[in-house]
């Protein structure tokens, strides 16, 4: 059976945990991990303020404890709580990264339903530049 994106995206998205903005933001204030995955461009123009950016496609390099090149932040803390976004929802990024995250041995993962759109509509903080 050949699967379309839609179907994957399905797949990840019954997989994983979405949270609210709010529910997002109490998380982080109990010091979650804040995970954008978008490209560093974008990353740049606007971002959940304190952020950090691991784009989707250097995720497992990233967050892989064997990766020569992990990010010493992420990698080998499966137990970290971490909320991963990216633009808004449906988000193909942030789900198959919190999919990628869980196949790495991490059980704490959420994504912020909604995205960085719906951070925004809830009038919770936000930053740009670098």
């Amino acid at each position: 059976m050949v699967l379309g994106l839609k179907d994957l995206v399905q797949q990840a998205r019954q997989a994983a945990t979405e949270i609210s903005p709010e529910e997002a933001q109490q998380a982080i204030e109990h010091g979650a991990l804040v995970l954008d995955v978008r490209e560093p461009r974008e990353f740049l123009e606007r971002r959940v303020a304190g952020a950090k950016n691991i784009p989707r496609g250097l995720l497992e390099l990233k967050a892989a404890a064997d990766s020569p090149v992990n990010d010493p932040e992420l990698a080998g803390h499966p137990e970290e709580h971490v909320v991963v976004y990216c633009t808004k929802s449906p988000s193909a990024r942030s789900l198959f990264a919190a999919q990628t995250l869980a196949t790495l041995g991490y059980t704490n993962v959420r994504v912020l339903d909604g995205g960085l759109n719906a951070w925004g509509d809830a009038g919770l903080p936000t930053e740009e530049g670098t």
